[in-house]
């Protein structure tokens, strides 16, 4: 009797030790138990199926889009590096904050078609001088060369909308002059052309998206009787380019990019041209690292390039160029150095 009298003591004593351990304050209410979650509904407390909201576009703050004539700046830049054969030596001079001068030499040759595949190469060695001023609202380049090509650009920014820009160019037997009348607002670019030989364009990209642009072309050449129009499509995200141009001259273009990591990127290219009946195609690499770029490609052809530039420090690159073409037996390599910024 006195074993079975003191088990509720012992019980009462179990449950006044876990009381004590689990104590509050004393005029502190209990915590709430949390509601009872049925399995596989959402914590949150919305429908487990349901997707996360999509940001909605405001059509009344669209991106500013490229200019027209820059719609494949990122294929330009990784695909069409300046491949050159032989040697090039820049100096870049520095006399103020506006003016800048230039000196180049290149030491290389000339490709002269021969018969069948054959190419014949003839050396040559030209030397550039170059003249800049940058202003916050104009600039001017001039550029000189010894085989008596001359070239020049005026570029001047009436506002933040509205920009002018005059090209000349002079070769023995050839001169061209074209104006250009930019237009920058909000949401989209336009531009007027005019060129000797009776040239006129006009060219148009607006933003449709926050990732989204469409445009179009056209133009007229008097000398030659031509004209031609044109469409284009620009996505860009913040991985992704791609673009896409066709015209009423036969020409279809294609162009993606993506960015696969902070350092590489890839990218590939096509063009059609309906009236000859020829495609070209090829793809590449853009990798960029503290002090160097290297870019790469190879097109439908077989020909393979690579175009390494090396940044010892501040004021000297090394730059290496090579053009391998096996099936015309044509093989280019270079080698430059460029001194000033």
């Amino acid at each position: 009797a006195a074993s079975s009298a003191s088990r509720p003591r012992e019980m009462n004593w179990l449950f006044s030790s876990a009381r004590c351990a689990d104590a509050t304050p004393t005029g502190t209410p209990p915590p709430a138990a949390p509601p009872f979650t049925p399995p596989g509904a959402a914590v949150s407390g919305l429908p487990a199926d349901a997707a996360p909201a999509k940001k909605k576009t405001n059509f009344m703050e669209l991106p500013t889009p490229v200019k027209y004539e820059e719609l494949q700046r990122e294929i330009m830049m990784s695909l069409k590096a300046d491949h050159f054969e032989g040697g090039r030596f820049d100096f870049n001079k520095q006399l103020n904050q506006k003016f800048f001068l230039s000196h180049s030499v290149f030491m290389g040759s000339i490709e002269v078609p021969a018969q069948g595949n054959q190419i014949i190469k003839i050396p040559n060695a030209t030397y550039e001088f170059g003249a800049n001023v940058v202003d916050q609202k104009y600039m001017l380049v001039g550029r000189a060369l010894t085989d008596g090509r001359l070239s020049g650009r005026l570029k001047y920014d009436f506002n933040d909308a509205i920009s002018a820009k005059i090209q000349t160019s002079k070769e023995p037997g050839f001169s061209q002059v074209m104006m250009d009348l930019d237009y920058k607002g909000l949401d989209c670019q336009a531009q007027l052309k005019l060129g000797n030989g009776q040239f006129y364009g006009v060219n148009y990209l607006q933003s449709v998206s926050d990732a989204l642009a469409l445009g179009g072309e056209g133009f007229y050449l008097g000398g030659q009787r031509k004209s031609g129009v044109g469409f284009a499509a620009r996505y860009n995200d913040d991985k992704t380019v791609a673009t896409g141009q066709v015209a009423t001259t036969g020409l279809v273009s294609l162009t993606y990019t993506t960015k696969v990591s902070e350092k590489a990127m890839l990218a590939s290219d096509f063009m059609w041209n309906w009236n000859a009946r020829q495609a070209q195609a090829s793809v590449g690499y853009d990798y960029i690292l503290r002090q160097s770029r290297l870019r790469g490609r190879i097109d439908n052809t077989g020909v393979v390039s690579a175009f390494l530039e090396e940044r010892l420090n501040a004021g000297f690159t090394l730059t290496f160029s090579a053009e391998i073409d096996h099936a015309n037996k044509n093989h280019k390599f270079g080698f430059g150095m460029t001194v000033g910024e």
